[in-house]
């Protein structure tokens, strides 16, 4: 009788995965403890665990294979880990030309009433009258 391995996969909201532990048989499994030795009975039950208990269109809750199985799927978060472009390879950009901020004193001050017509066409009357 060949042993399984089962992992609760990680915790990430935005993708439907919200469970942290579960306990099944006496065994607890938990988020981030790493692979736990199953039967193949308590393997086959953990495949149809759902995210969502409810909802059979969500995602699976654990990752249940065997071990080398596990190891490709270690070294493939690992990979997954690490950045995309190491610093000495990073490219490089310009930055965009942003205008000077306009000192405080050069703005206008609407407040004590200096600009009366209040939109476009106030505006406009001012400019030509």
């Amino acid at each position: 009788m060949e042993r399984l391995l089962a992992r609760l996969k990680p915790r990430d909201p935005h993708r439907g995965r919200v469970l942290r532990r579960f306990v099944y048989r006496g065994v607890r499994f938990e988020e981030g403890r790493g692979w736990y030795r199953v039967s193949p009975e308590v393997g086959e039950h953990l495949r149809g665990v759902r995210q969502q208990p409810l909802d059979p269109r969500s995602e699976p809750a654990f990752d249940v294979c065997t071990e080398a199985e596990a190891r490709a799927l270690d070294e493939r978060d690992v990979e997954a880990a690490k950045p995309a472009r190491p610093a000495d390879r990073a490219r490089e950009t310009a930055a965009r030309d942003v205008p000077p901020p306009v000192p405080e004193d050069a703005q206008p001050d609407l407040e004590k009433g200096g600009d009366k017509g209040g939109g476009k066409r106030g505006r406009k009357a001012q400019g030509q009258g």
